[in-house]
């Protein structure tokens, strides 16, 4: 088995989209035969899916920088450019997708649940597609988009029916390998178990999943030992199963003892997670009856207990003593709470659209006679544009006039000759605003120029 991971940041970047042609349809007797540019490839995606055969992260921590294909440029003769390849990453059941800042991005859960984490770029358009009445054959082409780049942190949380915890060495791998066909490593140490072990149990017509959570030990919940590398594991279990030591010689330590402690490391947990684990139902298990000592201690300590209304069952890993009552006390519980959940609706993709105001784009004076346009739509032009072509540059123009731009900057108090800064805050484009050029003026030039620059 590949060495249990269950975190990793992930560097993503989706496909830049491809550029769009510029071409003309050229054939003997018919020099200018008309645009033919073809648009460019839009850009892979990036996908996060559940693998029911992929069980831990540790492929992204050691590779965690990820990118998908970029689209091919379109080509002559009205041919777009290929898609680029879509990247999709499996990932567990039971993933948990956020931000680097902790913001809740998707919980996957169920084999082929998919997430889009990155989108790739939109491919750009070719000549042949922005030809117009007023441009004809236009002798430019738009640039693809760069697909999204972003970090975010993968954290599984197993899916499990039932969790088993309780101090190291109190026999909770034992327990897993003899209810089900797991077979964990299990040592009489402290911190032999460093991952949750989960194993299949079968009792009557119920089946469920069991996970040994490792790393309980007073302060746990505080960082000490393992920590809470380990905890959030049982936040999905609907059911908690305390494996008590019966047979421990530490002193200062004895089941009730080793039941408040865990309880407290539970509540402590839930309290700095915002996870109440108060409501789950527990069940108790003395474990190494096999043990004389443990026998007598485990018959002493019962009836405490239950005056908790705790559910006890004696029982020993090593000779299989009370494993059936106990596989049936846990498959009850485990259908009970199957049937209070609610019925599973289909999983469907929810599209949250950006909110569009009347006004696509602000205008905001930087001092002096200083602007800055921001906006979505603007700075996505302006990524589109090449700017090595003035015919493109007076596309430009013409849409951010269209757009509304000229009489938000006159109303902002701009004049002639004022700096006007418009696309993505890291990168943008300087213009030398002139409310004096007529931005519909025609003709505009011959291909791959504007008259009215100069």
């Amino acid at each position: 088995m590949p060495d249990f991971v269950d975190e990793a940041v992930l560097h993503i970047k989706a496909g830049d989209g491809g550029h769009g042609c510029a071409s003309v349809h050229r054939e003997k007797f018919k020099p200018l035969g008309g645009p033919d540019g073809g648009n460019g490839g839009g850009g892979g995606d990036v996908v996060l899916e559940v693998d029911p055969n992929t069980s831990t992260l540790l492929e992204y921590q050691r590779r965690p920088h990820r990118r998908a294909g970029n689209g091919a440029p379109g080509q002559g003769g009205h041919r777009a450019g290929a898609n680029g390849a879509e990247l999709v990453l499996p990932v567990p059941d039971g993933t948990v997708v956020t931000t680097p800042d902790g913001e809740l991005v998707a919980d996957l859960v169920g084999p082929g649940t998919r997430l889009v984490a990155a989108r790739g770029g939109s491919g750009g358009l070719g000549n042949a597609a922005l030809a117009s009445p007023r441009r004809k054959a236009p002798g430019f082409a738009l640039k693809g988009e760069p697909g999204e780049q972003l970090d975010i942190r993968l954290e599984i949380k197993t899916i499990a029916d039932v969790g088993l915890v309780g101090f190291p060495s109190a026999g909770k791998s034992s327990l897993v390998a003899a209810l089900s066909a797991a077979r964990p490593k299990i040592a009489d140490y402290p911190f032999t178990t460093l991952v949750p072990n989960l194993g299949v149990v079968e009792a009557g017509s119920t089946q469920y999943v069991v996970a040994d959570v490792p790393g309980l030990i007073p302060g746990a919940s505080e960082g000490k030992g393992l920590g809470l590398a380990f905890l959030r594991h049982v936040e999905r279990c609907s059911t908690l199963v305390h494996v008590l030591d019966c047979a421990t010689y530490e002193p200062g330590r004895d089941p009730v003892t080793d039941l408040d402690v865990i309880e407290a490391e539970l509540a402590a947990y839930g309290e700095s997670t915002d996870v109440d684990l108060s409501d789950r139902p527990r069940l108790v298990v003395l474990n190494k009856a096999d043990v004389p000592d443990a026998r007598e201690l485990a018959e002493l300590v019962t009836p405490m207990l239950r005056e908790r209304g705790l559910r006890v069952f004696t029982v020993s890993a090593a000779s299989h003593e009370g494993l059936r009552e106990l596989s049936f006390a846990m498959a009850e519980q485990v259908a009970a709470a199957r049937a209070a959940r609610p019925t599973p609706e289909p999983t469907r993709i929810v599209l949250r659209p950006k909110e569009i105001g009347e006004t696509p784009f602000e205008v905001v004076p930087l001092g002096g006679n200083t602007f800055r346009v921001r906006g979505d739509r603007t700075a996505r032009w302006v990524r589109q544009t090449d700017f090595a072509n003035d015919e493109a540059v007076g596309y430009l123009a013409d849409r951010l006039n269209r757009l509304g731009i000229e009489e938000a900057l006159a109303r902002a108090g701009a004049i002639a000759g004022a700096e006007v800064y418009i696309g993505d805050e890291d990168d943008s484009v300087v213009f030398d605003w002139d409310p004096t050029i007529d931005a519909e003026r025609t003709p505009i030039g011959p291909r791959g120029t504007d008259s009215r620059l100069g």
